[in-house]
């Protein structure tokens, strides 16, 4: 008997095969990493932690555990290979949403505050929205850019004094710039010193990374690190790093137990053994000189489409780009156009982007300013910087036809 599902994934597996797939945070998984999300691990109930795990857990709350123990312990000391590091990692959130969660439920309680950056800026959802439960739970401020787009670190100065964040939050997930984790630690470290001369010996703020969108390029060498300047990491494994849709977090040794106790039992049940099992792939495939090679290839391609856009006539937020993406801000060259309007004309001819907010965002984040264009999934694909330079020529030449239709209507 046919199925309806088994359709839908075909219609879906033919869309993607027809598409440019621009979305800054998609990319193409390998078929061994989709083997292990379709396994026999997914009849696996594993709440807890494998029982030799150092933070103190009292192991699975089910039998029958001791091959997953195994792998879970693998998939660990994988990450930590990949990332050339000691901290502790849990390789059990469901998703980045998920990590980031249990990363504040770790250390901070309801209503603290945290210092992130401003979402219209390029922050993420879960980095303080008020209709996010980070938003919810606790209480945002937000540190900003400057006037040409790059994050405002004196702007992060002033406000580590005027609040008293308990948490400082480096991270988004539309800033196409290099973020320099050593100054976050040192604006941290400085601002602490003067509480503390001041009469407040305690205080002294989480220093937090959400590294979600550029952790491949951190595990290839061409972005600095996070490791050894933040308290807390947290990722996705999609993205740049190739894997499942899932997440972790990374801590210093001595915040594992909370962290742990964060993730289950705090804000999850049973992990996902069968994407814990695609997480190791990944981290597998991480690890080789061919994956090296192509987050360098891929850094390179944006860098050759970005460029060519701004030839084209384009304004580019921050007039450029060091990662795997860049925004393209329509609101002076393009007036007339929204971000959705573009992300749906593009939709049309089968290349696939997504609207986005921009600096000084007037629009709301339905309609936005501007669009955002990655290039992990294509260059995965094979696509060369002749090939993304073509592809933006073809999405100018889209939109030039498009206003002079409207023009003649």
């Amino acid at each position: 008997m046919a199925s309806r599902v088994f359709e839908l994934i075909e219609k879906e597996k033919e869309r993607q095969a027809r598409t440019i797939e621009l979305i800054a945070s998609e990319n193409f998984v390998s078929e061994n990493v989709m083997k292990a999300m379709g396994s026999c691990l997914t009849n696996k109930y594993s709440e807890g932690y494998p029982a030799h795990r150092t933070s103190g857990n009292k192991g699975r709350y089910y039998g029958g555990c001791y091959v997953v123990d195994e792998l879970e312990e693998y998939c660990c000391d994988k990450w930590r290979e990949v990332f050339h590091t000691d901290y502790h990692v849990n390789v059990q959130p469901h998703s980045g949403s998920s990590a980031n969660l249990g990363a504040y439920m770790s250390v901070l309680q309801p209503g603290d505050t945290i210092l992130a950056m401003n979402l219209n800026n390029g922050g993420h959802l879960t980095h303080g929205s008020s209709v996010n439960f980070s938003g919810k739970l606790f209480n945002m401020v937000f540190y900003d850019v400057n006037a040409q787009g790059y994050i405002d670190y004196d702007d992060i100065a002033a406000k580590l004094r005027e609040f008293k964040p308990a948490l400082v939050l480096a991270g988004a997930s539309a800033y196409s710039r290099i973020i320099e984790f050593d100054r976050f630690r040192a604006l941290i470290d400085e601002a602490a010193e003067e509480f503390h001369a001041a009469g407040d010996p305690d205080y002294h703020p989480y220093f937090m990374v959400d590294m979600a969108h550029i952790a491949g390029l951190i595990a290839a060498g061409v972005h600095p690190t996070p490791f050894g300047y933040a308290d807390i990491i947290t990722t996705t494994t999609h993205k740049t790093l190739r894997g499942p849709r899932g997440g972790m977090i990374f801590c210093r040794p001595e915040l594992a137990k909370k962290v742990d106790s964060a993730i289950f039992p705090g804000t999850q049940g049973g992990p996902l053994q069968h994407i814990i099992a695609a997480k190791a792939v990944a981290a597998e495939e991480a690890c080789t000189p061919e994956y090296h090679d192509y987050i360098r290839r891929l850094v390179e391609n944006c860098k050759a489409m970005c460029d060519e856009f701004i030839r084209l006539g384009y304004e580019v937020v921050t007039g450029g780009t060091d990662n795997h993406l860049f925004l393209v801000d329509l609101s002076n060259t393009h007036p007339t156009l929204t971000g959705k309007h573009v992300q749906e004309l593009l939709d049309a001819h089968d290349i696939t982007l997504n609207k986005n907010c921009v600096p000084g965002e007037k629009r709301s984040p339905m309609q936005a300013s501007g669009v955002r264009i990655g290039t992990a999934a294509e260059t995965t694909r094979g696509r060369t910087k002749e090939d993304f330079i073509e592809i933006a020529r073809r999405i100018d030449a889209i939109i030039r036809e498009d206003l002079a239709a409207s023009a003649e209507g």
